[in-house]
């Protein structure tokens, strides 16, 4: 469980660093993808398995998906990003500085007194857990949510439907309703 721990970390981590210093706007795309991927791997090692599956559904699904799109659309050249990066060299820096220091203040001081914790957490899985609170504690505000989710998912729909002219589309009644006359032509080849 340690190796595919560390193997899983490792691979995040250098798919990171991959992501902010690849050339290619498209191959970090992908990076972050499978950094994605690997640190839903570290969910499945920890136990989460729900967190896992919703990592891999939403952000690789649909967010990360969505960031290759767009930028395959935009086809953003190399020189905009170098020209573009020179300008933040020196904040960047600075704020990775002080996220460092604060990473080595954070964990100089690790004397902390852990609590044992209910045994009979340990034996339902998440994934049931959480079904359980959401439709028993929390069942109107889940509804709620989802029809909300459900308006805005209606909304986009009919803000993107347009009939547009010239459109070859299928009239059910009216194909229903020919005669045969209208929809059989006899075309007559050869000698008269």
């Amino acid at each position: 469980m340690n190796l595919f721990f560390f193997l899983f970390s490792s691979i995040t981590v250098l798919s990171c660093v991959a992501v902010i210093s690849s050339r290619n706007p498209v191959h970090s795309v992908f990076f972050l993808i499978l950094a994605f991927v690997n640190s839903a791997g570290i969910f499945v090692l920890a136990g989460a398995e729900f967190l896992a599956m919703i990592l891999l559904i939403v952000y690789v699904g649909a967010v990360a998906v969505l960031f290759l799109f767009v930028v395959m659309m935009l086809n953003i050249g190399v020189d905009e990003i170098k020209v573009q990066a020179k300008k933040y060299m020196f904040s960047g820096v600075l704020v990775a500085f002080i996220l460092l220091l604060e990473l080595i203040f954070s964990f100089s001081n690790l004397d902390v007194i852990y609590q044992k914790s209910n045994q009979d957490v340990y034996k339902l899985p998440n994934t049931h857990e959480i079904g359980n609170i959401l439709y028993t504690n929390y069942f109107l505000p889940f509804q709620i949510a989802g029809c909300i989710l459900l308006v805005a998912m209606l909304g986009a729909i009919i803000l993107t439907l347009r009939k547009r002219e010239g459109v070859l589309r299928q009239d059910i009644s009216e194909q229903v309703s020919r005669e045969k006359k209208d929809s059989i032509e006899i075309i007559k080849i050869g000698k008269k």
